[in-house]
């Protein structure tokens, strides 16, 4: 998938989301699954990482990901010493050939990059790193480590679960309606479904990033077969979205 706000950009970045298709892992995980933690053969899970780096053109060797927990936890990466960072659901860098993944099947993958200081951060935005306010934490660090104006900032949301599908409880609504507001609830033959989209950019407006700089997926991970879904699977993979520096 590409993103038309991040296309004058190729030359200096690098943005790609797997869906997935054309990977070796077996039923339930069929075929492209990128993530080590959800059952799948971890031989597969490799290859499949190494099929994904041929296909985007980087170093296999340098890729690192997260051990993802829904935190709003963002760690500041200055060299590929390690490919896994715990506890963590949101990386920052400003080096070049240093791959980042983040492992979705619902949850928001998020790009965020600065053309003026030519620096990198993802974020995996899960409804409880989205209630932690990870997009707004990931603004207010590259302000402070970097000295990013969040009007520079552009960002991406990848595939992910829409509210046309994210229904949710009656306790998860009372959070949203408290902390947030009624208007991330669509309330459908009584039950209640989360715009989880609208809450994210909502957050980043509030920190600064400009609207015409955020771009959204249309595509629902739930209603789409081409990807991962727990929603709508329990027991599957996980896509992924990689960014690097050139």
């Amino acid at each position: 998938m590409e993103f038309e706000i991040l296309k004058p950009y190729s030359e200096k970045l690098l943005c790609f989301q797997s869906d997935r298709h054309g990977g070796v892992s077996k039923a339930p995980y069929n075929t492209l699954n990128l993530a080590l933690h959800v059952g799948d053969d971890p031989k597969s899970v490799i290859e499949n990482r190494v099929i994904l780096s041929q296909k985007v053109g980087f170093e296999i060797k340098n890729l690192i990901y997260m051990d993802q927990v829904h935190s709003n936890r963002i760690e500041v990466i200055e060299h590929a010493m390690v490919n896994k960072i715990d506890a963590c659901d949101g990386l920052i860098t400003q080096e070049t050939n240093i791959p980042l993944l983040v492992m979705v099947a619902d949850c928001i993958p998020m790009l965020f990059y600065d053309p003026t200081k030519n620096l990198i951060g993802i974020a995996h935005a899960g409804r409880n790193g989205t209630f932690q306010k990870i997009a707004a934490e990931m603004v207010e660090k590259m302000k402070r480590e970097f000295d990013t104006d969040p009007r520079d900032l552009l960002v991406v949301m990848g595939t992910s679960i829409h509210r046309c599908c994210y229904e949710v409880g009656k306790e998860i609504a009372s959070i949203v309606t408290a902390n947030f507001g009624e208007n991330y609830l669509e309330i459908r033959e009584g039950r209640s479904y989360l715009d989880l989209q609208s809450l994210n950019f909502d957050q980043l407006l509030e920190a600064g990033v400009l609207r015409e700089h955020i771009e959204i997926s249309p595509v629902c991970s739930c209603c789409d077969e081409n990807y991962f879904s727990y929603r709508r699977e329990g027991v599957t993979g996980r896509f992924g979205m990689v960014a690097m520096l050139r």
